[in-house]
């Protein structure tokens, strides 16, 4: 603690102490106040102004420690000033009392608990930040909740204190009144019970819902309005109209056309998008092949002498074409049509939230899904347009493999290529601005695929920032900074792997008005609606996660509520998103990693297991990386969990599992996996987890009972 910590605690003590040690409670009893009540009434006219201050900074500070029987004062101040300037002064004299109550929670205790709970309290301070005001207003107005509680509590989220101050004064209002206008009446009341009723309770609960109920009827209102300004329909083409067919899309519409509703998927090029073509299927193909490589290169370590290859690389680049053509028919028009989507090849284009132009044909629709997608940045600097450059979208027409391949970006997919065409014989340097490649990750992890790139003889750059593209003599090279100098990379190739921007643009979006994000993705609520109600996003395009499995995830509530409109509406939830980074070793995560565990001040707790003690990762000849776990403190609730090694992103599915349904490490732990399988390295994380926590102070007691045992 502080300073000022410690000297309001020691205040705060006092000011009770005091209270208890002198009896201050005997005064504040309703015999006691109406046995002074013709006393204090004549003082009040002799001396009004010294007898309002001093009952002003008395109530105040009885509010503040909430002293018991500040409901006597309320009275009081009734009975000696009258109901309006009673009113005043209590109404403002409890505001700001528990305003210092609400302070002092703050500065004592709410670092420690944001600490503690955080893993609890983020979504919380979510709601806080939203509708902290109104949850705060109901609970002044309904006077079930003691209002101390009601101070401390709030005290630690991260409601403003202007907020709070005004929603306590008016919150509390209406009961102020009630019990200082009872407080006129003061000389005849025998007793406290009755003063407000079961009538009055439940017009002060009716009020407490009220700002909720206007502020759904205002967006309610705002919605329609935008709506109001289209002319809909009398009759619909479709239930669903669907904008593009990558993962969200065709999810979606299945979803849809099995619900036996119409729906209509535009698509503007191929069926099946990104993952398909340019993305998931063809990197891990070309992936594999860069693996089997690797392996001909260690097969010495397995005991198989002269193995030998060479890499056709025009061969490696049709196989993995063939893989896309045999997984092509999975998402053909005609499969689609067979399950009951109307497939449509064209350019779609917005007209309204209820008409969709395709090619100059409207189709009218209650309810839009955009899932178009996002594709490869592309940086603005000098000199890039005058080479021939390529994304993860064009990469894929190569026929000869680079000698000099250069790969700028060090997240997923920059890594996960570059490592795939240095395993296929190319020279590789990865370049990327940030410290260190995959900067989401732990740093531990960054640094053991890093080694394992070097090993692999991969150059790579970070804290490098691109300064220009050139070609001179027929060498091509780029120009960046390093610590203040300039360094020269030449390349025969160079793939550009530094994000990718969501599809917004071309179909009517913006004519439109639909609201962006700063990322420049469609603004969505929880129910992945945008700021028109009928009109819904998901995938890339609307975020937060641009992976193929989340896009299919979303797509499920997109469909669902575009379906069921104002009926029923599914929430999103983003508790549990897990990933994998296809790089050797590979990476896996799911939940939250120590970085931002301890940048969002969360409390926890690290077990891990290395996998180079286990089993199989030692008769496969790959054992290397680890299991690293973050639990709650003192708990087996699992925070997050992050896998290195072989197969990861295989190993880290039963810890999704667990964190999906509610299960921690106990669970895991009780779970019998076969012998011997890259699972049991998670049993024996969880195991390590049990062993940690062992009742070791026993052990003695129980070493000299089976003593005995043996006699």
């Amino acid at each position: 603690m502080n300073r000022l910590q410690i000297i309001i605690s020691a205040l705060i003590l006092a000011i009770v102490a005091a209270y208890f040690t002198f009896g201050f409670g005997d005064y504040l009893t309703l015999e006691f106040i109406q046995s002074k009540l013709s006393s204090l009434q004549e003082y009040r006219q002799e001396n009004f102004a010294l007898t309002a201050v001093v009952y002003f900074l008395a109530y105040v500070i009885a509010t503040g420690i909430s002293i018991p029987g500040a409901i006597f004062l309320t009275l009081l101040g009734g009975a000696i000033f009258g109901f309006w300037w009673g009113l005043l002064l209590v109404s403002f004299a409890s505001s700001i009392g528990a305003t210092g109550t609400f302070l002092a929670s703050r500065l004592l205790l709410r670092d420690w608990v944001q600490r503690r709970f955080a893993a609890y309290l983020a979504p919380i301070n979510k709601g806080m930040e939203e509708d902290g005001a109104f949850y705060l207003f109901s609970l002044r107005v309904v006077p079930i909740v003691p209002f101390f509680v009601v101070n401390l509590i709030m005290g630690v989220t991260s409601l403003t204190v202007p907020a709070y101050y005004v929603a306590s004064q008016l919150g509390m209002l209406l009961s102020t009144a009630v019990y200082v206008n009872a407080g006129s009446e003061l000389a005849q009341i025998t007793t406290l019970r009755g003063l407000i009723s079961a009538p009055i309770l439940l017009s002060f609960a009716l009020l407490a819902v009220l700002p909720f109920l206007a502020r759904g009827l205002v967006r309610v209102l705002e919605r329609r309005k935008r709506l109001s300004v289209f002319k809909k329909p009398k009759r619909f083409d479709a239930n669903v109209v669907v904008i593009g067919a990558g993962s969200a899309g065709l999810v979606t519409s299945l979803i849809v056309a099995g619900a036996k509703a119409k729906v209509v998927l535009v698509e503007k090029h191929r069926m099946g998008g990104d993952c398909l073509y340019t993305g998931c299927v063809p990197s891990k193909s070309l992936i594999r092949s860069g693996r089997i490589m690797s392996y001909i290169r260690r097969a010495e370590e397995y005991g198989i002498v002269d193995a030998a290859g060479t890499v056709d690389f025009a061969r490696v680049m049709q196989r993995v074409r063939s893989v896309i053509e045999t997984i092509e028919p999975h998402d053909s028009p005609e499969r689609y049509a067979g399950l009951g989507v109307d497939c449509l090849s064209g350019n779609a284009r917005v007209l309204s939230p209820y008409e969709v132009d395709v090619d100059g044909t409207v189709i009218t629709t209650e309810s839009i899904v955009i899932a178009s997608g996002a594709r490869p940045v592309v940086p603005p600097v000098p000199g890039l347009d005058a080479i021939d450059y390529l994304t993860s979208d064009s990469v894929w027409s190569l026929t000869e493999l680079p000698k000099r391949f250069l790969v700028v970006g060090g997240g997923a997919i920059g890594s996960e290529l570059a490592q795939a065409f240095s395993s296929l014989g190319s020279k590789v340097t990865q370049v990327d601005m940030a410290p260190r490649i995959l900067p989401r990750e732990d740093e531990e992890v960054s640094a053991m695929v890093s080694a394992s790139f070097a090993k692999q003889g991969i150059d790579v750059l970070t804290d490098h920032k691109m300064l220009k593209f050139e070609t001179v003599d027929g060498e091509h090279f780029m120009e960046a900074e390093h610590k203040g100098e300039v360094v020269r990379v030449y390349f025969d190739k160079v793939l550009l792997a530094i994000g990718r921007r969501a599809n917004v643009e071309g179909f009517g979006l913006e004519e439109l008005g639909i609201a962006l994000t700063p990322q420049g993705t469609i603004e969505v609520n929880e129910y992945l609606q945008s700021n028109f109600p009928n009109i819904y996003a998901c995938g890339d395009v609307a975020g937060p996660y641009q992976f193929t499995h989340m896009a299919s995830y979303q797509a499920f509530f997109a469909a669902v509520n575009a379906l069921l409109g104002g009926l029923w509406r599914s929430k999103v939830n983003y508790s549990v998103v897990p990933w994998a980074i296809f790089t050797n070793p590979e990476v896996a995560r799911v939940g939250l990693n120590e970085a931002e565990a301890t940048q969002r001040g969360i409390e926890f707790e690290v077990t891990r297991y290395e996998m180079d003690h286990h089993d199989r990762s030692l008769a496969d000849g790959e054992a290397h990386g680890f299991v690293k776990i973050l639990t709650v403190p003192g708990k087996d609730k699992i925070l997050g969990v992050t896998i290195v090694g072989y197969h990861a992103g295989e190993q880290i599915a039963e810890f999704v599992f667990a964190m999906t349904h509610g299960m921690g490490l106990k669970s895991i732990s009780a779970v019998t996996h076969i012998y011997p399988t890259l699972g049991e390295g998670n049993k024996f994380a969880a195991n390590a987890w049990r062993s940690a926590r062992l009742p070791t102070k026993f052990f003695p007691a129980l070493q000299r009972f089976f003593s005995w045992r043996r006699g």
